[in-house]
């Protein structure tokens, strides 16, 4: 039962994975609340290392969430069923997509879908920086603003910034700095 109820959650996550794996976030989010498989500082963790690990990142999370639920056949499910959308949707359209890709209602379809893809990410951006960057307990705790911060996670987010607008360092391959943020993150244990 729970191989077929991870199937079906993933399943509805990716119908709305338009946008990559950044537009999964909110969807995962509502996940883990609604089925307690993981919270919200796993989620954190898990969009660490699926960001740093080769793959796509809502495919690299499902098959963690589902590892996680159901050993290496509940990874393996989950990830079919994010996937199993995707690949249904490109089996239909893709006859179709030569015939009308001259139509202007595809085109205004495809123009619609940017600016959802655009606030998925957008609302995906949101909901990391609150998990890295802000302590939201420190308002009820009544911590003051100074603790509403976790100042080692800002502070990481604006060196990073800085390196990449030094001249040299814009160079440098992404996987540079996610190399170097994850060993300080490690080391200081953000």
């Amino acid at each position: 039962m729970i191989y077929l109820r991870l199937f079906f959650e993933f399943f509805q996550v990716g119908l709305f994975a338009i946008g990559g794996g950044l537009a999964t976030i909110p969807f995962l989010t509502d996940l883990g609340s609604r089925t307690g498989w993981f919270t919200s500082g796993e989620l954190a963790n898990m969009i660490a290392i699926s960001e740093s690990t080769p793959g796509p990142m809502g495919v690299n999370m499902a098959t963690y969430v589902g590892f996680h639920i159901g050993g290496v056949l509940g990874g393996v499910i989950a990830t079919l069923g994010l996937v199993a959308p995707s690949i249904l949707v490109i089996l239909a359209i893709a006859g179709f997509l030569k015939k009308f890709r001259e139509s202007r209602g595809v085109d205004a379809v495809f123009y619609g879908i940017r600016p959802a893809s655009t606030a998925l990410i957008a609302a995906a951006l949101a909901e990391v920086c609150s998990i890295a960057l802000l302590n939201l307990n420190a308002l009820s705790d009544g911590g003051g603003a100074a603790a509403l911060f976790q100042w080692k996670g800002v502070l990481l987010a604006a060196a990073v910034f800085l390196c990449l607008q030094a001249g040299p360092l814009k160079k440098l391959h992404p996987i540079v700095f996610i190399g170097a943020s994850a060993v300080l993150g490690a080391a200081f244990r953000f």
